[in-house]
């Protein structure tokens, strides 16, 4: 609930009325800046003049020490070179030290700046209630410590005002992009999203970026699905936007990181992983109500699985079949020249191959020469997997059961191979040929 009051927006220019949803928002004409009184809540101040064409909204959590220095800065900016009407929202999520005080005199001093305070911590909270009570027609959002350089805020709006796409992004992990940051982080970033692509199969290539954007229309059949309300807000947002076939669009971005940052690593990744694990439950029971996202008319045919990946799985899964019963065949043959580990690894490495060229060429769609023996040294590295997950399960075996035979050992290596086989789908679909799942947006939509 927000207990204080909008101050006055900074509307130099006045936009005209927000439109009807998937319709562009009209270019606003340049006015002498004036004050406003106290927004009533619905959708229009007390003088009759709408919200603002965008709300940027900065949430934190005890930042007293850099809450002025990045709202005056933002604010700054956005009065210098932004050619719409804009508000800053300051949502404070249960600070304790003197943020609340610096929040409530930097909307008293700076036209156009406002502040909401929630009782409960949570960056997902903060976002999920201004951007719920808010009626700008563009939402955004930048993290505090103003990592992205700003003049990427203009590129990230553009699309959602003209009506081209309903999300944007910013992204670190794009061409074009220029990070500065430690090797920790970097991993860790980078693993993130690796991650994001091989068990989700996402197209967007920067989930955690602390620079997005939506449309009002948008988020609110958004909000509502999306359960978290802490770091993975983010991506569970973008997720399911993805899913339901909305357009996301990707801008690279300049940033540098906070040598400062208060995220804790451990945590929040294990969030995440609850998150992902909980999301893609969600997806696969068929709970959310995707195609009930879809704008009237505006978007193409949506399916429940991201573009591409039911014909793939039904590939790899052929694939998958004619090497398992290779392998077994295979092993039989060697088993009694070898032994029982030899066999294995032999015969793995055999299908393997054979599997790695089936599946580039049938999942993938990935023909001629170039790059082959990247991919194969790559599935080679998924074979390595493989060959650990599988040779691991037969040691297991002997030691609890010396005296088992072959039927035992096949068995094992079945449902061993099962569990290998929807490890190597998502280390070909995300590493070995990544960019041939589902579709990434970087600088223009994906529809």
């Amino acid at each position: 609930m927000r207990t204080a009051r909008r101050s006055t927006p900074a509307d130099r220019r006045t936009p005209a009325a927000p439109t009807t949803p998937a319709s562009p928002v009209l270019l606003p004409r340049r006015t002498p800046s004036a004050d406003d009184s106290e927004g009533d809540g619905d959708g229009d101040d007390d003088d009759g003049r709408p919200d603002p064409v965008l709300d940027v909204v900065v949430p934190v959590h005890n930042e007293e020490k850099d809450l002025e220095r990045c709202v005056r800065r933002l604010h700054a900016y956005l009065v210098e070179t932004f050619p719409y009407s804009f508000r800053i929202t300051v949502a404070d999520n249960a600070s304790t030290d003197a943020t609340p005080r610096i929040a409530a005199r930097l909307a008293r001093d700076l036209p156009g700046t406002c502040w909401i305070r929630l009782a409960e911590k949570g960056r997902g909270r903060a976002l999920h209630t201004a951007w719920s009570g808010s009626r700008s027609p563009v939402l955004a959002y930048l993290d505090v410590d103003l990592s992205t350089d700003l003049a990427a805020l203009l590129p990230l709006v553009a699309p959602l005002i003209s009506g081209h796409s309903d999300l944007a992004i910013g992204t670190r992990l794009a061409r074009g992009s220029h990070v500065v940051r430690g090797p920790k982080r970097e991993i860790v970033s980078r693993c993130y999203n690796g991650l994001l692509r091989g068990t989700l199969a996402v197209g967007f290539s920067d989930a955690q970026c602390g620079f997005k954007a939506v449309r009002r229309d948008v988020a609110e059949r958004l909000l509502p699905l999306v359960e978290d309300r802490g770091w993975f807000f983010d991506t569970e947002l973008l997720v399911i936007a993805e899913r339901a076939g909305l357009r996301i669009h990707e801008v690279p971005v300049d940033w540098v990181d906070d040598p400062d940052s208060r995220v804790h690593i451990v945590s929040t990744a294990l969030a995440d992983l609850r998150g992902m694990a909980r999301l893609g439950r969600a997806l696969a029971g068929g709970r959310l109500p995707l195609t009930a996202l879809r704008r009237g008319g505006g978007l193409e045919r949506v399916t429940e699985l991201p573009p591409g990946l039911a014909g793939q799985l039904l590939r790899f899964a052929a694939v998958g079949a004619a090497s398992t019963l290779c392998h077994l065949l295979l092993y039989t043959a060697l088993r009694s020249f070898t032994g029982a580990q030899a066999a294995n690894a032999l015969a793995l490495l055999a299908s393997a191959v054979a599997n790695t060229a089936a599946n580039r060429r049938l999942t993938f769609g990935v023909r001629g020469r170039h790059g082959v023996l990247g991919h194969q040294l790559k599935g080679l590295a998924a074979f390595l997997v493989g060959l650990a997950l599988t040779s691991g399960s037969l040691a297991v075996l002997h030691r609890t059961a010396p005296e088992a035979g072959p039927g035992p050992e096949l068995l094992t290596l079945v449902l061993a191979n099962l569990a290998a086989t929807l490890l190597r789908f998502l280390l070909l679909r995300a590493w070995v040929f990544p960019g041939r799942g589902a579709r990434r947006t970087r600088g223009t939509s994906a529809s």
